[in-house]
């Protein structure tokens, strides 16, 4: 990649997409899934011409490169939709401006709620969309009340590309009961109960908090909390403050780290009681809260991937 450049500047995230192509060029391959960094249309991951492009959410987050509001999120996410290609949407209130870009270039468009969703049945759901409905499904092992709108987009999308990506209702049953992704709502085994999310926007934190009410009783919540300066901090604070019995913040590592000392002034600010203790890092903090949490606490470790990345490797496990 280095070689290939030559005078292009190219970012951190530029240089990875394309080295990741690279690698994914050479193996044979059956499906390439790119997670969009940041936005869309502008994205380095926009150069490559996708099957099928979902958004799956729009909210406010990254604006100073985004812009102030949900319709110009929504316009610039819309970004990644392609002529003619299957366009989907797991917003269900998405914004005019996405809609309308779709409409204006000729998406295939589908949006969460009118064109495919889910409906709760007794100990399992139903997914509905344009080819049919499928029944009997069983709940995705990933926790949370968002689930069922991330697994019926993933259907949508397979039901969209099952001429070129087949794939069979066993293995999609299989999918929904095995699947794991680390860090978010994940859910340690042990006491005091241990809460990993990577959670660091304001829809997210509203998410975890929903999430965390659905949870069985815990007399306290202990919150190793570390974020990042250019994050709306005040607006994720105030989602989960209702959660949260015991604040700890901690200083991140790098130069866009928030400080214990902000948070802590951002806490008491939304009117979390103090003095709050500071924690050079979520490890210290999460120390604090092993040694001071009963055995029924809950711990929470959240506010950004670096704030759980360093909780699960001060407990031994790989980030």
């Amino acid at each position: 990649m280095e070689a290939a450049r030559g005078e292009v500047p190219l970012t951190y995230f530029e240089f990875g997409t394309l080295a990741a192509w690279e690698v994914f060029a050479g193996e044979p391959l059956d499906v390439v899934i790119l997670e969009v960094g940041l936005g869309g249309r502008l994205d380095a991951t926009n150069i490559y011409e996708p099957d099928c492009a979902i958004v799956t959410g729009v909210d406010l987050d990254h604006m100073d490169y985004l812009g102030p509001t949900r319709e110009d999120i929504g316009f610039e996410k819309s970004g990644i939709y392609r002529p003619g290609k299957p366009a989907l949407c797991g917003d269900a209130d998405p914004p005019q401006r996405l809609l309308d870009h779709a409409a204006s270039i000729g998406a295939a468009l589908q949006v969460f709620g009118r064109d495919f969703g889910a409906a709760r049945q007794e100990g399992q759901w139903q997914f509905w969309g344009r080819a049919g409905r499928r029944s009997g499904l069983a709940y995705p092992a990933l926790r949370g009340a968002c689930q069922l709108a991330n697994a019926s987009c993933a259907l949508a999308a397979l039901d969209a590309l099952k001429d070129k990506l087949p794939v069979a209702m066993q293995d999609i049953r299989r999918g929904l009961a095995e699947v794991e992704l680390s860090g978010r709502f994940q859910v340690l085994p042990g006491r005091p109960t241990v809460v990993l999310d990577v959670a660091h926007n304001p829809q997210a934190a509203r998410v975890l908090a929903d999430s965390l009410g659905g949870m069985a009783f815990h007399p306290r919540t202990w919150a190793v909390f570390g974020m990042l300066r250019d994050k709306d901090i005040a607006a994720v604070v105030d989602a989960l403050r209702p959660r949260i019995d015991r604040w700890l913040p901690a200083t991140l590592a790098g130069p866009r780290a928030a400080s214990a000392d902000e948070l802590a002034a951002v806490l008491e600010n939304a009117g979390v009681a103090g003095p709050l203790p500071r924690f050079a890092s979520p490890a210290a903090a999460l120390a604090f809260a092993q040694e001071n949490a009963g055995e029924n606490d809950r711990i929470l470790a959240f506010g950004s991937f670096l704030t759980v990345a360093d909780v699960m490797r001060s407990l031994g496990r790989k980030a």
